[in-house]
């Protein structure tokens, strides 16, 4: 006969543990099934000596287990002291879960079979991790777990990810200089929005000293004995690897836990279960919690295992153990919810929230703040800093397009999202936005919402659509609304391009369209056996439509300059959109009259003129090997013009306390041109990607200049690739022009001498300290530039680099 249970606990870790706990303290029957032969294997698999945190800090613990922050080995020590009333059965392999309510059965791996009114799955997802899809990913030197460290001596070792446990790995492989191990760690993206503040800062110190290499936004592509290849933002790069350790997160047990009929909120892989808010599925009488259930935080695991038990044996009146934080933070809304019910009000009216569980809201809204706004209420004004993510719960907003005249608004319903631009690029405010109606709005910190995309695919698929469909609105204008263009957007594919990859080839058949929503292409045309460049395509333009309109092959190669996200759009619903939309039609051909004529212009010169054309060519290749294709301003030096008076760095001493940003004779030159080491101010600049403090931002004009939180860390010196940012003294200030030539107090115009600068700061008693400096494009100093108005021949300018691509080189080469 069967042995029967109130409940059955299936896996032993943080939740299930706590679970059984509680079970065991209020005397009911049950069972806690652990397929090991120890208790907690996720805990048991953390690195040897691994410092176990407990977070959130603010969450008050709810279990019979104690938990506190320390090394793991004592936090193992103690469950298993506690552990002792908890009816536990190791080596009890669940293979399947049939019955219902009351009367399920549970069979194990072994053939034995038991009983149970309750079922509780606690298994995790760490028995199924993601696995690398790279070119020799299954070779014998990649691993997915890391026991000890210390075991590993003299190694050059690659963690690929940069979550939690992918930075404790790291952290773990480099803490001793005697085993002298190189460590790489390898980040898809710019930002660790997977990984704990504290591991993010002890990553960046480990950095910081020589420990740790960080490879951001980068990817492996092939694997080999010995070497790794890179995908990395300029290019492919081969680094030495004796050993892959790859921690890139895991999905849950899907085909286990749908053959016990529990449905999932989507098909993605990285859903989740559906839950209620006592963390029951869509089979009665079954539950989850723990990382399953979408909550991976120790301490969030323990208090749902003790809330489940609870909510089993009755107690309805139990409130989960954040309700106090999330009460506060909703407490000046109008209108007389419960928190659960706001939760879900703001699920189901957001709608990148929509599939969002109740226990993975909870986790959100201590991330967010939920705020309630009058009509006309201002949420934030045009040019603003900020890089948080709104959404619209209820009422509306309007956004003021012009700045001249509030009147003129576009508006963005309830449910709809704001604040993207910031997000996604870092640019301040493009325009203010005052509540159309009284609204409740949801502010996402950038964090919160990069997680939110990271780990929640429907997210990120709504965030793409409704990026992609303002992009195609403020791109090709012509009276289009969101109806126009709904089925183009439904047809759109987000793509990231690697540095060199082309998305078009010349004589190939295709006719979608391509949009650059970030970075930038170059195009490029075969004449007489060589690929000769063509021109530049910044974000924000489209490529494409020569073959959608005129039918044949594709007429020129088209390949991204830098790391860039492209998104594609299917050609037929492309076309289908012209022939409604007579004014987009003309602007197309307009568009594309442009480059057949600076194709066929190209293509005579080469005839007549053929060396010009080849000069144009390297030289346009050149500008963009040295950061032109990801820059919004750059400054170019013509040599033939360019006297050497330095006039542009003692205006630019003169416009920054005496500190110049500019280095005239630095950098590299090519026939007439010469890129001197000056800010690119790149479209992603790679210094705001790792600023502690926040103090980097992008202006108005698109300039990125550093403010006066700088704490001098020197994180942006260290990932500005063109070597642009020092980090240096601030001098005190420097005494007018008048005060030098009435009084001769100073060192006179030009940068002072720093002899000058450090006395007058040892008289005053103050050791200044460093901070970065780079170019900012003398932001707010009228005329623009200095470096470019201080030149006496016209030998420095600042140009976009699509304007001087396309138009001014070839011109030069012309004349």
């Amino acid at each position: 006969m069967s042995e029967r249970y109130r409940i059955a606990i299936v896996g032993s870790g943080p939740a299930g543990l706590s679970a059984a706990g509680r079970a065991a303290a209020r005397g009911l029957p049950h069972i806690l099934l652990e397929k090991t032969d120890h208790l907690s294997d996720t805990i048991y698999k953390y690195q040897r000596g691994k410092h176990v945190m407990a977070t959130p800090s603010q969450l008050v613990l709810r279990s019979d287990m104690s938990f506190d922050a320390g090394k793991r080995e004592t936090v193992l020590g103690t469950w298993n002291e506690q552990a002792g009333p908890v009816n536990v059965r190791l080596n009890a392999e669940v293979k399947s879960i049939t019955g219902s309510q009351g009367n399920f059965e549970i069979t194990l791996t072994n053939g034995d079979k038991l009983i149970a009114e309750t079922v509780v799955l606690a298994i995790g997802t760490q028995g199924n991790p993601n696995t690398v899809r790279a070119e020799g990913g299954h070779l014998p030197h990649v691993q997915y777990q890391l026991d000890d460290p210390a075991e590993y001596v003299d190694e050059n070792i690659v963690v690929i990810g940069a979550g939690d446990a992918g930075i404790e790995n790291a952290l773990g492989l480099a803490a001793d200089p005697e085993q002298r191990n190189i460590v790489s760690i390898v980040n898809r993206s710019a930002d660790f929005a997977r990984a704990k503040d504290a591991n993010v800062k002890a990553l960046t110190q480990a950095r910081d000293q020589g420990r740790i290499a960080i490879l951001t936004e980068s990817s492996p592509s092939k694997i080999e004995a010995g070497w790794m290849t890179l995908d990395t933002r300029d290019g492919e790069a081969r680094i030495p690897c004796d050993r892959v350790i790859a921690r890139m997160g895991s999905a849950a047990p899907r085909k286990f836990v749908e053959s016990c009929g529990i449905e999932f909120t989507s098909e993605d892989r990285e859903a989740f279960p559906k839950l209620s808010p006592t963390f029951e599925t869509t089979t009665p009488g079954v539950f989850v919690i723990g990382a399953l259930a979408g909550y991976p935080l120790i301490k969030h695991c323990m208090n749902q295992g003790y809330d489940v038990v609870e909510f089993i044996a009755g107690n309805t009146e139990l409130k989960p153990a954040d309700e106090p934080i999330l009460e506060k933070k909703l407490e000046g809304l109008p209108g007389r919810k419960s928190v659960s019910e706001w939760l879900e009000f703001l699920r189901a009216n957001v709608e990148i929230l929509n599939e969002l569980s109740p226990l993975q809201m909870r986790e959100f809204l201590l991330d967010s703040e939920v705020r309630f706004y009058k009509k006309d209420d201002r949420v934030f004004e045009r040019n603003a800093p900020g890089s948080s993510l709104f959404g619209i719960a209820s009422g509306g907003v309007l956004v003021e397009i012009k700045p001249t005249d509030p009147s003129v608004t576009v508006p963005i319903p309830a449910g709809s999202i704001f604040g993207e631009v910031g997000l996604i690029s870092g640019r301040r405010r493009g325009a203010t936005i005052r509540a159309g109606a009284d609204s409740i709005l949801v502010e996402i910190s950038r964090t919160a919402a990069l997680k939110l995309m990271a780990t929640v695919p429907s997210a990120k698929r709504t965030i793409n659509r409704i990026t992609t469909e303002r992009l195609l609105l403020q791109m090709f204008g012509s009276g289009l609304s969101r109806t126009d263009i709904e089925e183009v957007v439904a047809s759109a594919e987000v793509k990231t391009v690697k540095a060199g990859e082309p998305i078009i080839k010349e004589g190939e058949d295709g006719y979608d369209i391509f949009v650059i929503r970030s970075g930038s292409m170059v195009v490029q045309k075969e004449i007489g056996g060589k690929p000769i460049f063509l021109s530049y395509v910044p974000a924000g333009a489209y490529v494409g439509e020569m073959a959608l309109i005129d039918g044949g092959r594709r007429t020129a190669t088209v390949k991204a300059a830098v790391k860039s996200d492209v998104i594609k759009l299917e050609g037929d619903a492309f076309r289908r959109l012209l022939a409604r939309k007579p004014e987009l039609a003309k602007k197309a051909q307009t568009d594309m009259a442009a480059r057949k004529d600076l194709n066929n212009y190209i293509e005579a010169k080469k005839d007549s003129f053929g060396g010009i054309v080849d000069m144009y060519s390297s030289v346009a290749s050149f500008l963009v090997e040295n950061g032109v294709g990801e820059a919004t301003d750059v400054l170019l030096i013509d040599e033939h013009l360019c006297v050497g008076c330095d006039n542009c760095e003692k205006a630019c001493a003169d416009s920054h306390d005496g500190l110049s940003r500019l280095d005239r004779e630095a950098g590299r030159t090519y026939a007439h041109l010469h890129v001197p080491t000056s800010c690119r101010h790149c479209e992603h600049p790679h210094c705001m990607a790792d600023c502690p403090p926040n103090a980097i931002h992008r202006g108005p004009d698109g300039e990125v200049f550093i403010d006066d939180t700088c704490i001098g860390c020197g994180n942006c010196e260290r990932n500005c690739p063109y070597g642009v940012i020092r980090l240096d003294k601030v001098p005190p200030k420097k005494p007018g022009l008048l005060s030098w030539l009435a009084f001769g107090a100073g060192p006179g115009p030009g940068e002072p001498d720093k002899k000058w600068a450090y006395a007058k700061a040892k008289k005053a008693g103050v050791e200044a300290p460093k901070k970065a400096i780079k170019c900012d494009m003398c932001s707010g100093k009228a005329g623009g530039p200095a470096c470019v108005r201080a030149c006496p021949t016209g030998a420095a300018i600042r140009v976009s680099p699509e304007e001087f691509l396309s138009v001014a080189l070839l011109s030069r080469g012309d004349s």
